[in-house]
């Protein structure tokens, strides 16, 4: 594959996320790495996805990174202005989104995420914020991609608080408590690699290590015994197609301000 050598690893980030959005999909995205992964496949390989903000705004073409998912510069040229009654309701509730980006303070082998507390929920370390949009999303977009550090203070075996579900306690567990089949955490995508989930165990495995990284250094970060793909290999590069995109919708390089934040 032919690709592109001057990129940071929160470009790499943003077109591994847009790898995984296919053409004709309806994808939830926020700010930051999910509005730039939508952009990217939508200006590559998915001309006919949808970029839909929790916000309300639907196909927006933004001419610079979004500061929020209000920020007016989604508006001009959009296909529709809702609201959230329209993303959260008609659209998810429906069944109708196919992927959904997501973060977490915590994330675990099962793709469950904490932005609840650390540590005890009755005596916690630290409050966070809570769920947001993130647990219906997690509940019932076809698809959940996962973007994280990858260290082992962001990654955990198993969760203090399971804020947004993935696959809770293994195979079966989302269906049990009634949630859509064929739902869930498809991807965990790190500043060092992308992990998968293994269709039996529902556990995280690993795909693709980035260029610099190695298979040796992912097992010691991660803090569970992860499983190794026989097909693992190195995370392939942008390409050109890629970067070009990555340079229309942020001339600026404001996915730089990542860096700052230890995605390297």
């Amino acid at each position: 594959m032919e690709n592109h050598a001057n990129y940071i690893k929160p470009e790499l980030m943003a077109c591994c996320g847009s790898r995984e959005i296919r053409d004709y999909d309806l994808v939830i995205v926020g700010t930051g790495f999910p509005a730039m992964a939508a952009n990217i496949a939508k200006h590559t390989h998915a001309p006919h996805s949808m970029m839909v903000q929790e916000s309300g705004v639907y196909d927006a073409r933004p001419k610079r990174p979004a500061l929020s998912v209000g920020d007016p510069c989604l508006n001009p040229g959009a296909a529709m202005i809702g609201g959230l009654v329209e993303v959260m309701g008609m659209m998810l509730q429906a069944g109708y989104v196919n992927v959904g980006f997501l973060s977490g303070s915590q994330v675990d082998k099962y793709g469950n995420i904490n932005t609840t507390v650390i540590g005890d929920y009755l005596a916690p370390k630290n409050r966070l914020p809570g769920s947001g949009g993130a647990s219906p999303i997690s509940a019932l977009a076809k698809r959940t991609l996962i973007v994280t550090l990858h260290d082992t203070r962001r990654l955990s075996e198993r969760v203090d608080f399971i804020t947004t579900p993935g696959y809770l306690d293994g195979p079966g567990a989302r269906e049990k408590i009634g949630l859509p089949p064929d739902t869930g955490p498809h991807v965990i995508i790190t500043n060092k690699a992308v992990m998968r989930f293994d269709d039996t165990t529902k556990e995280a495995y690993l795909a693709s290590y980035h260029p610099g990284s190695s298979v040796e250094e992912i097992l010691k970060l991660t803090p569970w015994p992860l499983a190794v793909s026989p097909d693992v290999h190195e995370t392939e590069p942008p390409t050109e197609a890629e970067m070009k995109a990555l340079r229309l919708i942020d001339p600026a390089r404001m996915i730089k301000i990542y860096e700052n934040r230890g995605y390297i």
